[in-house]
């Protein structure tokens, strides 16, 4: 029954100072015994709260702690007591309420650290309550209260008055809560509408539902149920274009025109013209984008309704149609038979090419795209080619080709003047950028500029610091950040001089892994190598390639079964590694079944791998990517670092050292590096990179494949990498999108 509670709760969470001095509230005993089982079952829900530890982890304010425990117990209390000694109402009635105000303590406690439930909402449940028993009681409908308070209290509510008949105001009310959340999470409207496609407002939220992500709309709209019938019958013209596209076989190929064809610039007829057409098809999106650029100069913005659905299509016909071909045929030493898929292809649609293939493009197929952009121009000028494209992506360009060292050589096809304001450009005006992408290409060049003209990476420096000085001047917090860790960066490139990043930056060392922090509770340090089969054996080779390293060399033993190999010392400190196998057949991805299966058993043994290794073509890098687990602390890619890469490693483990490659990973620059890793582990050691680094250098100094060793970026070098985890311990871990 109910007890005195409200003093000892306030006893228990250390709230004494509350009721000093006031009186405690004395319940009287319930004079209907056969309503006992029901204040009961309320006392129960508010016992949940009792305890110190869940009164104070609902709020870090003591005062909001406070205004729970006052209403959840003192005032639920006199609840109970006002629906007790309630003439006016019968029997059922009191159990209806009585019941009602259990689901709303109940509802309080289960969704207390729900994002649509703060603390706060504690006294307003209580009132919303009170307001909606006098209206029930009347049989009147309690649609205002829920219109009066906000979405959490209202969807608590709700629950406490089902019992044993609705009120009137119900349905209105559920409508309403609907409502609500559809504004509180637009992102949610398409799946709230989803289960619910015939609610009077649909139509409308439809619309704002589409502005806000057509892709979205576009995959419910194709859906053959009432929803997606609702939307192709739409009277809205981008809604109703949506919805012709996503019942096309073609929907995808019309996606990146999506602008052009809603203002009838473009019809679905000419666009049926070219979309089988691999060189046709991909001039008609690079025409678009740069239509786009020329409305928006650089660098283009994401304000077209769908520039990014053009921009992504555009990177995959750049991959799939041109890029992967190319290097394929790597080997092939005839030009003429290398490139001939690039024949009849523009310096613009080059130039595409380039920056749009960053994380595959092999450097002998950039050296040949790149010299074929400017022998098709009239005037091969660098600016000119810039102003051509209205400076699209020309951080990106810029950044490649000093890291393929064609930056000397694109400059120079500059008036002095022209290259000096391009560099600039380069360097200015960072803080308005929408993301983190053009930073980080302005921060991977610089190392690569160092090595090639001290001279242009001086001035790049000094570009750095004016616009400091410029951001500390407007007061631009973001900018301030921005290029305070550049200049610190840039200060460093100079590794002789050990510059203390971690002290500087307020991250993590970037020369150097601990030991002690690869290993697990065990002392293991765990290792996956990700392996895929393919058509070409690549994948197979390489496979057995990274086996030779181990076989017949007695500081290691092999296991293996179906679907992986488990590696382990047997001599020297504990070093497991676990590789899936390379599996092909032609029809179905074993890879992907071996791999699951890899760290289902990894997950099973409480192993959780500490270095992570991709080993394969660029295109497999998505899928290792999603299957990175949180506990890499070394990534080696295999292949390019890009900007997405990076900070999608980085999303998963925030301080992760990354090797990449400018190129697809080859063995024999890989397996000198992780026997350098492996041989300090065996021995206890922590992973110097300078030093691993200045080992490996010297071996390849006259070596066949220095120039792809040239191409491996370490971690201390990655300076895209470091940008991204000293922007986020700045900024915050999601404050990428510009924020003064």
């Amino acid at each position: 029954m109910m007890i005195r509670k409200f003093f000892t709760v306030l006893m228990l969470s250390g709230l004494w100072q509350y009721v000093n001095g006031q009186n405690v509230y004395n319940l009287t005993v319930s004079r209907d015994r056969n309503l006992i089982l029901f204040h009961d079952n309320v006392d129960k829900q508010q016992k949940k709260l009792l305890p110190p530890e869940v009164i104070s982890n609902i709020s870090t304010d003591e005062s909001i702690n406070l205004q729970v425990t006052d209403a959840m117990i003192r005032e639920v209390d006199q609840m109970q007591e006002s629906i007790e000694f309630d003439s006016t109402l019968n029997r059922q009635q009191k159990i209806k309420y009585l019941k009602g105000l259990e689901s709303l303590v109940k509802g309080y406690y289960d969704n207390r650290n729900h994002r649509d439930y703060p603390p706060s909402t504690a006294p307003m449940l209580l009132e919303s309550f009170r307001e909606s028993v006098l209206l029930d009681k009347n049989n009147q409908s309690i649609e205002p209260v829920i219109i009066k308070f906000p979405y959490g209290v209202g969807k608590i509510l709700i629950n406490g008055f089902l019992y044993p008949t609705e009120n009137p105001g119900i349905a209105n009310s559920r409508i309403n809560l609907l409502r609500k959340y559809c504004e509180m999470y637009p992102d949610e409207i398409l799946p709230v509408l989803n289960r619910n496609p015939n609610i009077a407002f649909a139509d409308n939220y439809i619309k704002i539902a589409a502005y806000r992500d057509i892709r979205k709309l576009y995959d419910y709209a194709a859906a053959r149920n009432a929803l997606g019938n609702r939307i192709r019958n739409h009277p809205d013209s981008l809604v109703k274009l949506v919805a012709k596209m996503a019942t096309s076989k073609s929907g995808q190929l019309y996606f990146p025109f999506l602008d052009n064809l809603l203002g009838g610039k473009i019809t679905f007829e000419e666009i049926d013209k070219v979309k089988e057409d691999n060189i046709g098809y991909f001039r008609l999106m690079v025409n678009t984008r740069i239509e786009y650029a020329r409305k928006i100069l650089p660098p283009v913005k994401d304000t077209a309704t769908e520039i990014r659905a053009l921009t992504t299509m555009m990177a995959r016909k750049a991959k799939d149609g041109f890029i992967r071909d190319i290097n394929a045929l790597h080997s092939v030493s005839d030009e003429r038979v290398r490139f001939r898929k690039l024949e009849g292809l523009t310096p613009q649609e080059l130039y595409y090419l380039i920056v749009l293939g960053e994380d595959e493009i092999y450097t002998s197929s950039y050296l040949n795209v790149y010299k074929r952009i400017f022998q098709r121009m009239t005037f091969p000028r660098g600016d000119s080619l810039l102003m051509t494209v209205h400076g699209d992506y020309f951080r990106k360009f810029i950044k490649m080709a000093a890291g393929y060292n064609m930056l000397n050589d694109f400059l120079g096809r500059m008036e002095k003047d022209n290259a000096t304001t391009t560099m600039k450009a380069f360097v200015i005006k960072l803080e308005t950028t929408k993301d983190l992408e053009e930073s980080v290409d302005v921060a991977d060049s610089y190392s690569s500029i160092m090595d090639k003209d001290t001279a242009l990476a001086k001035f790049i420096l000094d570009e750095v610091k004016w616009n400091y000085q410029r951001n500390v001047k407007e007061n631009n917090r973001r900018g301030m950040v921005i290029y305070n860790i550049l200049k610190v960066l840039f200060e460093s490139a100079d590794t002789s001089k050990r510059t203390d990043l971690s002290a500087q930056l307020g991250i993590p060392p970037v020369y150097s892994v601990d030991y002690k922090s690869l290993a697990d509770d065990s002392g293991r340090i765990i290792q996956q190598v990700f392996f895929y089969g393919d058509d070409d054996k690549d994948g197979q080779l390489s496979f057995a390639n990274f086996m030779a390293m181990f076989r017949r060399k007695p500081e290691w033993k092999i296991t293996e079964n179906a679907n992986w190999v488990n590696i382990s010392s047997s001599r020297g400190k504990p070093v497991i590694i676990y590789a899936n196998k390379p599996l092909y057949d032609g029809k179905n991805d074993l890879d992907e079944e071996a791999q699951l299966k890899l760290i289902e058993f990894l997950n099973a043994k409480n192993l959780h791998p500490s270095i992570i290794i991709h080993r394969g073509h660029s295109y497999h890098l998505e899928s290792t990517l999603k299957k990175l687990p949180s506990s890499a602390d070394i990534v080696v890619l295999g292949s390019c670092g890009g900007y997405n890469n990076l900070n999608e490693v980085l999303n998963i483990s925030e301080n992760a050292h990354i090797i990449s490659s400018k190129q697809v990973g080859t063995k024999t620059v890989n397996e000198p590096i992780l026997q350098a890793i492996n041989n300090s582990l065996l021995a206890g050691k922590n992973i110097d990179w300078i030093a691993i680094w200045k080992e490996l250098s010297v071996r390849f100094q006259k070596d066949a494949a220095k120039e792809m060793f040239d191409d491996y970026i370490p971690p201390y070098k990655n300076l895209g990498a470091i940008f991204i985890k000293a922007y986020r311990k700045s900024m915050g871990r999601d404050a990428v999108a510009i924020n003064n």
